[in-house]
């Protein structure tokens, strides 16, 4: 389930590969005096029945991997690595990165500082 700033998805139910889970992402942007528009992020929620939330911020500029980080968190709180939380392709990604390009004012081809990148830990 996707509104602005806010995305819901559950899993129900375990399988063989894949505990049960529910998360939620919420995000928005913020201004730093120093780092200029970031974009923060908190996700929440439980798998395996352990509960969580960890918040995180990504610049401007390196806010386009945000499924990446949010899967990441989420494999640090036992969702299993073959498992992403957000694929490219899927229709509520599609929601999200519009909505994050959006609220940022991103626009295609704008150029990417490798500095930001490595602060973000890519």
């Amino acid at each position: 389930m996707f509104k602005p700033g806010h995305w819901h998805h559950s899993h129900p139910f375990t399988t063989a590969d894949v505990p049960a889970y529910s998360v939620d992402l919420f995000y928005e942007v913020r201004q730093d005096p120093a780092e200029g528009a970031m974009l923060h992020m908190r996700l929440e929620g439980q798998i395996a029945g352990q509960v969580f939330s960890e918040t995180f911020e990504l610049h401007r500029d390196s806010a386009f991997n945000f499924a990446s980080v949010v899967s990441r968190v989420a494999h640090r709180h036992g969702l299993p690595v073959a498992t992403s939380l957000i694929k490219h392709g899927h229709h509520e990604y599609d929601l999200v990165y519009e909505d994050i390009r959006s609220a940022l004012g991103v626009r295609s081809g704008e150029s990417v500082n490798l500095d930001t990148l490595r602060k973000d830990g890519f």
